[in-house]
Parts: C-alpha cells; structure tokens; sequence
C-alpha cells in the first residue's frame, strides 16, 4: 500500500493535507510499511555549556543504586529553567545539588541540600518551585538557599516520589508524584496544588507519569508517561473532576519513553526523548514535525525555551551537557 504524500508545514505546525500524489500503476505489486504521518524533519544540536570537572566525584549513590544500578554517577541534570536575565538554573538529582549557568556558561554551584531535586520551575518572586523526588515539592531561595516545604504528604501519606511540575497563570502548581510505577504497576499520579492550599488529584492511573505541561489558553495538560511510552491530553477545570483523558501521542518503544515537555506559543509540544536520543516536536495535532537530535549522549531529558520560542535548551542528563538548538518558526 502506498503512503500518499504530504504538502509542507506552515508556522502554526500544521501540515497541508490536501497535496496527494496518485497511486503508481504498480501499486498493487508493491509493498510499503503503513505510516500514519510523514517523518519528521531531523534538526541538528550544538553543546551549550558542560559541568565542569571541578564538581564532578563519580561514585556509588542511593539514588543510583535505584536508578543507575552499578553505575558510579558524578551527576544527573534535569530540570532547566531559565531567569529574565538569561541564567539558566539545572537540578543535580542525585547529590542534591542547584547550579546556575550564566550567560556567558560560567557554573556556580547556588545550594546542595539533603534531597533529590527533579523538575523545577521559576516562580513570580525568583524563588525556585522544586519537585524534590525525596522531600515532595519544595520552594527554594537562589540568593540565601532558604528552603521552606509547599506540599509533602497527601491525607497523611508520602508522596511515591515527585518528579516535574508546571505553573500556570492562576497561580496553582501540577505536578507529577512517579515514583517507581510502571507498566507493572500504573498508579502514578498528577495532582493540582491550588493557591489556597486545596489539592487536587487529577489522574491516579498513570504508568510513569513524568512531564506535564499546559497549553498557551491554560485549557488543557499534557502528561508524559515514560513507560507507557504515550502523551495523555486532559482538560483543565477549576472543579476536582478530569474528564475525557486521552492519549495525544503514541511514542515509539524502546529503552525508555517520554521525560520532560515543554510547549510553545503556538502550541507545538516538544518531548524530550531518552530512549531514543532526541526530542520530537508534535504539532497541536499530535503529527511529529521535527526530531532534535542529541550531538551529546542519548538521555536528552528535559528542555526550556528562550524567550525568543526557537531556541531550545536541553539537558542531556548522562554526560551532564546543557545542549541548544533552534527550532523553526
């Protein structure tokens, strides 16, 4: 069966599908793969800034021993978020450390506390919101490295173990509490933390909830689940119910799924892909639209945009590398 052909991409990310081509008289001798989309345009990346030696000391940890069985890790970067003034803040999960990256790629190290800092987001005051895989979510003070708790048990109970987060305009926070779920056991969760202190759980049933962002109206979240290798889309409403959650993308399988996401203006996701070393770039359609390949390792985790909605930065967590690349408009 042949696949018909595609017209190009316009700079909402929709694809023109109204250019077909006619089938070949020999079609029905022929045989071709079936695929639901054309494939994505490859987009090349360039290393940023890289940890220095200075605070690399590989060794055995307890967050490897559970992570990174056998492996000596002197860091696991997650978590950019990027200041006005164009400091780049990442997370060290594993040694519980916060660096900042200067515009001119010069690391200092801003706190190193008892925790597993994951996701990470920049809030209104400068202050840092934190999804700490240990200590639940957490607010942490770049300047003093103050420490104070938002959110660390539900009804009494710890949290499985947090992993990322978005803010939205109203103030309220969705994160996403992982812990070791997966496919054997899919009762990850993603909860809403509202400014009021209310807490919502908004899906109880996930495989590996990981990333989870919110479109540009606020109407709407998207959820990674990293061993389910699929994207969930589900409303947003101010009342406690979700409904009508629905897979939005079916990723390929492989190693591992779906990490961090980020979405721009015009609502294309971008998902950070460590299974298969790259990031793809879905239009609001879910069809794949670029692929950003990784020049570093394969675990390309988690990503910002810069202010301009091209420029991505992109943790590649194994080798600890900040890595860019500029998407098209």
């Amino acid at each position: 069966m042949a696949v018909p052909q595609r017209g190009g991409v316009d700079r909402r990310g929709f694809r023109d599908l109204g250019a077909s081509a006619s089938l070949p008289a020999s079609s029905s001798r022929q045989t071709h793969p079936m695929t639901w989309f054309a494939s994505p345009t490859d987009i090349e990346s360039r290393v940023y800034a890289r940890l220095p030696d200075t605070f690399r000391h590989a060794r055995q940890t307890e967050w490897g021993a559970a992570n990174k069985p056998g492996v000596a890790v002197d860091s696991f970067l997650e978590g950019p978020c990027l200041t006005p003034d164009g400091t780049l803040y990442v997370a060290d999960i594993p040694y519980g450390r916060i660096f900042a990256v200067d515009p001119s790629h010069h690391w200092s190290l801003v706190h190193e506390y008892d925790g597993w800092p994951n996701g990470m987001k920049l809030s209104r005051d400068g202050s840092l919101t934190v999804a700490d895989y240990k200590r639940g979510l957490l607010r942490v003070d770049p300047e003093s490295g103050t420490i104070h708790a938002i959110c660390t048990t539900v009804n009494s109970e710890s949290f499985k173990g947090l992993n990322d987060l978005a803010i939205l305009s109203d103030g309220s926070i969705l994160f996403t509490d992982q812990g070791q779920t997966g496919m054997h056991d899919p009762t990850g969760r993603l909860y809403r933390l509202w400014p009021d202190g209310r807490l919502d759980r908004l899906v109880g049933n996930a495989a590996s909830p990981n990333g989870v962002a919110v479109n540009p109206a606020g109407t709407h979240a998207y959820l990674a689940l990293t061993r389910a290798c699929q994207i969930w889309r589900l409303p947003l409403a101010p009342s406690a119910l979700a409904s009508k959650t629905q897979v939005f993308a079916q990723l390929p399988g492989g190693l591992s799924g779906p990490d961090g996401l980020v979405m721009d203006a015009a609502g294309r996701l971008i998902v950070c892909d460590p299974g298969h070393g790259c990031a793809w770039v879905l239009s609001p359609l879910g069809e794949p639209l670029f692929r950003v390949r990784s020049c570093a390792g394969r675990t390309l985790t988690n990503a910002v945009l810069r202010p301009d909605g091209r420029t991505l930065l992109m943790t590649e967590s194994e080798s600890g590398q900040i890595l860019e690349a500029v998407l098209p408009e």
